[in-house]
């Protein structure tokens, strides 16, 4: 918009008026210089805020929220699967840290400053859909599993053997993985992390 250049108060005049007409059009509030700036986001109607992401800082107690970072600056990590949700549960203002209930019930202190978006993820009826036949797991990218009894003795350590045994000797033989290693009783398979 082209403004002509006037001096001292009929500048300041023109510029006020232009605020006024440009508020009546668009339907915006007009302030003057020492007013605070109104951002109509950041209104009382939590409802108008759905699908917002904001710092968990700037929300209020009972928010249901997803896609939360658990540091700040690193994306959204917690509450991302369809139609789940968390509810912050202590007022984020007040202290750095925020508590909030995660879908599992588990209650977890979460940096003030991390970003969170409002509402619920869609699609709820995710987890009550069939799947109507083998397809429709391949699909997925899902391979079928085979039972080790059902295997021969080449390919699993359950494998062999009369009916469905998956013993070997008399005294039987415990679960096992396909390359030997126990699978019930809290046995660890994983590396051994070195002791600090």
């Amino acid at each position: 918009m082209f403004v002509p250049h006037f001096e001292g108060t009929t500048t300041m005049a023109f510029l006020s008026r232009a605020r006024v007409v440009s508020s009546a059009l668009f339907g915006t509030r007009a302030f003057s210089s020492s007013s605070s700036v109104y951002n109509p986001s950041f209104s009382l109607d939590i409802s108008s805020q759905i699908g917002s992401c904001m710092p968990i800082s700037m929300m209020r107690i009972g928010t249901m929220i997803h896609n939360i970072e658990m540091n700040p600056g690193q994306g959204g990590k917690l509450v991302r699967a369809a139609g789940t949700h968390a509810v912050i549960l202590k007022e984020p203002s007040a202290s750095k840290m925020c508590l909030i209930r995660l879908p599992s019930k588990v209650e977890k202190l979460i940096d003030s400053q991390c970003r969170a978006t409002i509402g619920k993820v869609s699609n709820p009826e995710h987890k009550a859909k069939k799947l109507k036949k083998a397809g429709n797991s391949r699909w997925l990218g899902r391979r079928p599993m085979v039972r080790g009894v059902a295997m021969n003795p080449v390919d699993h350590p359950h494998g062999g053997g009369e009916g469905k045994s998956k013993s070997s000797g008399c005294r039987g033989r415990v679960s096992t993985s396909p390359w030997g290693k126990p699978t019930k009783g809290g046995y660890k398979t994983g590396p051994l992390k070195r002791r600090k």
